[in-house]
């Protein structure tokens, strides 16, 4: 689903059995509506671009640059499909500079990257995760984040205000 709306209307749907929509500590606008819909409905929610296209991830800075054939190179602004798929529609600036400060609350000897997708685990009504990985040591990174105790909730509380000063502005009235 690109939409919370589309991601509604299918929860709405006599058996229907999980959606996907984008969850990620830079797209909570599905925890308004439509995690707690589902929950309701008993369906099931699949979480994509949980790493908002790697950005969660903290590897990533101002000067980075990405191959020709890589998305986060040519669909920045949606030139190629919806602009919310790449970066979850936060602009590259904003997002690497929002990214380090998600990496300031992680808790220490936690990779951001695993940090990111505990928080997207531990959200109410989340079924599964669907990070991508380049290579199997990242998939087992990745998988190793169901693993974390969960967040607490003053690290909570913080992705929620990072969201709130840094990102809402720019997409929670998208999708």
């Amino acid at each position: 689903m690109e939409t919370c709306q589309q991601a509604l209307t299918a929860i709405a749907r006599p058996g229907t059995a999980s959606v996907q929509v984008i969850l990620n500590a830079f797209r909570l606008k599905p925890l308004d509506q439509v995690l707690p819909a589902a929950e309701v409905a008993g369906v099931g929610i699949i979480a994509r671009v949980p790493l908002a296209s790697g950005l969660l991830s903290g590897r990533y800075g101002p000067d980075t640059t990405f191959g020709a054939d890589d998305h986060r190179s040519y669909n920045r602004h949606g030139e190629a499909f919806d602009v919310g798929e790449t970066f979850s529609g936060v602009d590259y600036a904003t997002g690497v500079a929002a990214a380090r400060e998600f990496a300031a609350l992680v808790p220490d000897g936690i990779p951001s990257a695993q940090a990111a997708l505990r928080w997207v685990i531990q959200q109410p009504g989340v079924t599964t995760v669907i990070p991508g990985a380049r290579n199997p040591e990242q998939a087992r990174q990745n998988a190793a984040a169901a693993q974390l105790p969960p967040l607490a909730d003053p690290v909570l509380a913080a992705v929620r205000d990072l969201y709130d000063r840094r990102i809402r502005a720019q997409v929670h009235h998208r999708w």
